[in-house]
């Protein structure tokens, strides 16, 4: 969504890093502890019902603690709630989020 790729650009104040994200964050150039932790997100967003304990696992190996884990695991699943709640409403987006 546009009002997503405005808010990653501003919140990383790089550009090139921006393009390389929406490119593929997987061959971004991120490091390990970004990449694990988009792993989980992105496997979390498509396939819920096949997360493992391991996904977890996974997590605190790349350094997270138990409440990052937490935290990322609410700020992923938020979002896919209030998305399908707007999409299934039908909402549009409000006129300063539309893109220009």
């Amino acid at each position: 969504m546009t009002h997503h790729r405005r808010g990653l650009r501003r919140l990383l104040v790089d550009d090139d890093l921006a393009d390389r994200i929406e490119a593929g964050w997987e061959n971004a150039g991120l490091d390990e502890r970004r990449v694990a932790m988009l792993r989980y997100v992105d496997k979390l967003t498509r396939m819920p019902s096949m997360m493992t304990r391991s996904d977890v696992t996974d997590l605190r190996m790349a350094g997270f603690s138990d409440r990052d884990v937490l935290d990322i695991c609410e700020v992923a699943a938020y979002y896919a709630y209030v998305n399908r709640i707007a999409d299934g409403l039908g909402v549009a987006l409000e006129s300063w989020l539309s893109p220009r």
